[in-house]
């Protein structure tokens, strides 16, 4: 009797219960939605299939192999935070921007969206091609390199200059640190994820690989139709409007300053 009553209780999860199972399946929820359509996500997997492979050598008790993945342990630990580093900063400046924070801190507004919106505008109504990254947390420092130092404050008229017809900076990728241009004509990575889509060019491909490798937030204008597209997280968002796109990067690139 009283095992059928502790088993009629193991039946019955009490609210505590019903709020662990929410907060575990928001959480999962939540990670593979920051890491979805991105090379973590193949990494992930990979980890995953690690996971299951010790569970099982523990489980047939294959003493050589469980030995070997229990060593390992630590460094997993280490292997995961090295490989995830982007993704991890990302989902804590997300957490960072997270609605119930606006009570405790006040969002500033920056300059650079206005001074962005209106260069890929212009750029948009000439058909000039143009790809404008903006940093966020992961420094883009590895790709600063490969182009030309500038250290120049955001402005409309100098984006407009620098994306202009044979100019020397033109064929490449512009980079803002906070209020500055860094760089200009600087290679950025192509995706490694296969594109389907024919309009989508060696402009958007790169700005889709930034976004893949960092948290940047990447600005395309195509040079054949004059659409401005956003690349983030790996993800394209096509045919933006000036308005879509002011939107779209002032909640991206929030700056804030304690109330």
């Amino acid at each position: 009797m009283i095992e059928h009553w502790s088993r009629m209780r193991f039946l019955q999860p009490s609210v505590s219960d019903v709020i662990d199972i929410a907060v575990v399946a928001f959480i999962i929820y939540g990670l593979f939605t920051l890491i979805s359509g991105t090379r973590a996500l193949q990494m992930m997997m990979g980890f995953v299939i690690l996971v299951i492979a010790a569970y099982l050598a523990q489980a047939l008790q294959l003493e050589a192999l469980n030995e070997i993945f229990q060593a390992g342990q630590l460094v997993w630990v280490i292997a995961i935070l090295i490989v995830f580093q982007p993704e991890l900063r990302s989902a804590l400046a997300r957490i960072g921007r997270t609605p119930v924070l606006k009570f405790f801190v006040k969002v500033e507004e920056s300059p650079v969206v206005a001074e962005v919106v209106k260069a890929a505008t212009q750029l948009s109504r000439d058909k000039r091609g143009a790809i404008i990254a903006i940093q966020r947390e992961v420094g883009l420092m590895e790709y600063v390199e490969s182009g030309k130092r500038l250290q120049a404050e955001v402005s409309s008229e100098l984006l407009a200059t620098i994306f202009a017809p044979y100019t020397p900076l033109h064929d490449g990728a512009v980079i803002i640190d906070g209020n500055n241009i860094v760089a200009a004509a600087c290679i950025l990575p192509l995706t490694q994820f296969p594109v389907y889509d024919p309009t989508i060019g060696t402009r958007h491909r790169a700005a889709i690989g930034l976004s893949e490798e960092t948290d940047a937030v990447v600005v395309v204008v195509s040079e054949e139709t004059g659409n401005i597209s956003l690349a983030v997280g790996g993800r394209l968002e096509k045919n933006l409007s000036p308005e879509q796109l002011t939107g779209r990067l002032e909640t991206l690139t929030q700056a804030r300053a304690p109330a």
